[in-house]
């Protein structure tokens, strides 16, 4: 399907879906979305051009498909993958992306660094997906360079030209952090826990230079603009930790990174902002609104927030608490969080978890802004449930695989298809039995006679 639609703008000069919005021009990929969103072809279409909506779509990736990140839309949930020198390899890294696809990740990131096949590993898994890929080019240009001293500009660029011509529907790139706000790291407990952003931050301070991708910031939308890359403008600076949350380095960087969406902007490159890690729930609506100020309302992008710093092994919980007020607030897309965050790369399982959180947290916050249609799935829920409906009820439920596997662990196959019960409460103490027993024994018509007998009385 997509495959023609780019094929019809082949000979178009630029062919970013924000150049085509700024012409007046709605492309297919915005009919699309329009349709699966319930929104106005035109509505979207002036988003984009705006800039408070972006289409990550790599016109090499054909067989995506098209999906937006916009406070208009709903809540959008990223997955990370990737291999390490360590652990995993292809065919992994691919049943990772299906599970991750399987249980409703809108974007998948990979994240891959030191394996030693990183190009074939991208290769497969954007072949494998339909939904858009994002990668953290500085791990590939680390992997073939090998020490951060001998990066050049050069390398960067060919990287880059690598990954979007691959498909790489959106690149986070670290080009916010400046050398004037080294002074402001030091008075921090945890310093800088970005990957991509500690590494730069070396290149740096070896050289007494200004950040790389600051620099050939231009050379890099050069890139994006040739292929429909999006730019997911990474938060070098974000607090991994609660110490270091909303701290002048922090917040320093984010204005940056706002004057470099409105120069993506000019050459008709698609952004989105990334936001904090570990931020304590009182202060994530203001990091959100500062966000919105900073950056001319582009997409927010948050990793969590982790909202405390004790739940190793259940990060995906206390990051989800903090995602859901974050997507409330104002946040477009949820990167989620593992229960191996901070201890180890996620297996299968670890991804089924983390996207269950965060598809719950995303699914919450879309209630509580009221998106049209979006409660209409838990009313149908509710009335499964009171009508003991299990086939229904397993399949409304976010992971219909799990919420089977739960209820017939106490009840056998032969029994659930008619009990109008679960084993929590049985049969005697069901309350929904019990309320439909006794309503079905109420005599209406004998209660309404009475009630209007007092009243007259009364009167």
């Amino acid at each position: 399907m997509r495959r023609e639609w780019i094929k019809k703008r082949q000979n178009d000069s630029v062919r970013t879906q924000m150049y085509y919005a700024k012409k007046g021009i709605i492309t297919e990929e915005m009919e699309y979305i329009a349709k699966k969103e319930n929104l106005e072809p035109e509505f979207v279409r002036n988003e984009v051009a705006r800039g408070r909506l972006i289409i990550p779509a790599n016109i090499n990736h054909v067989h995506l498909a098209p999906m937006a990140i916009g406070r208009v839309t709903k809540t959008k949930v990223n997955a990370n993958i990737g291999a390490s020198a360590l652990a995993s390899d292809i065919e992994e890294e691919v049943r990772k992306l299906q599970t991750a696809v399987k249980y409703g990740a809108d974007t998948v990131m990979d994240l891959s660094a030191g394996a030693r096949n990183m190009d074939e590993i991208r290769e497969a898994i954007i072949k494998a997906s339909p939904v858009p890929i994002g990668t953290v080019p500085m791990y590939q240009i680390m992997d073939e360079i090998e020490d951060v001293e001998k990066l050049t500009y050069d390398d960067i660029l060919r990287v880059l030209e690598k990954q979007a011509k691959q498909g790489v529907s959106y690149f986070t790139i670290h080009a916010g952090l400046l050398l004037r706000h080294m002074p402001e790291i030091a008075k921090r407990k945890m310093g800088i826990v970005s990957r991509g952003g500690s590494l730069t931050a070396s290149w740096m301070l070896k050289h007494h230079k200004e950040n790389p991708f600051y620099t050939i910031f231009d050379d890099i939308l050069d890139i994006c603009r040739k292929y429909d890359v999006s730019l997911s403008l990474g938060d070098s600076l974000r607090p991994g930790c609660l110490y270091d949350a909303s701290d002048k380095a922090q917040l320093e960087e984010l204005k940056v990174l706002g004057e470099l969406t409105e120069r993506a902007w000019e050459k008709d490159v698609q952004v989105m902002i990334e936001g904090p890690g570990h931020v304590p729930i009182n202060e994530i609506e203001r990091n959100v609104k500062l966000e919105q100020i900073y950056c001319h309302e582009a997409p927010f992008y948050v990793l969590g927030p982790l909202v405390l710093d004790i739940g190793a092994g259940y990060d995906h919980i206390g990051s989800a608490i903090g995602a859901a007020m974050a997507a409330w607030y104002g946040v477009s897309m949820l990167c989620y969080v593992t229960p191996k965050e901070h201890l180890g790369l996620p297996n299968e399982e670890d991804v089924r978890e983390g996207m269950m959180a965060y598809k719950i947290a995303a699914h919450a916050a879309d209630i509580a802004r009221k998106i049209p249609g979006v409660r209409k799935v838990d009313d149908e829920m509710s009335d499964a449930r009171y009508h003991f409906d299990w086939k229904k009820q397993f399949e409304l439920a976010l992971d219909p695989e799990r919420a089977k596997e739960y209820h017939d662990e106490t009840l056998p196959q032969e029994v659930f298809k008619e009990a109008e019960f679960c084993s929590m409460c049985g049969p005697k103490f069901c309350s929904y039995k019990v309320t439909q027993e006794a309503l079905s024994d109420f005599d209406w018509e004998e209660f309404k006679k009475e009630a209007a007998d007092k009243m007259n009385k009364k009167n």
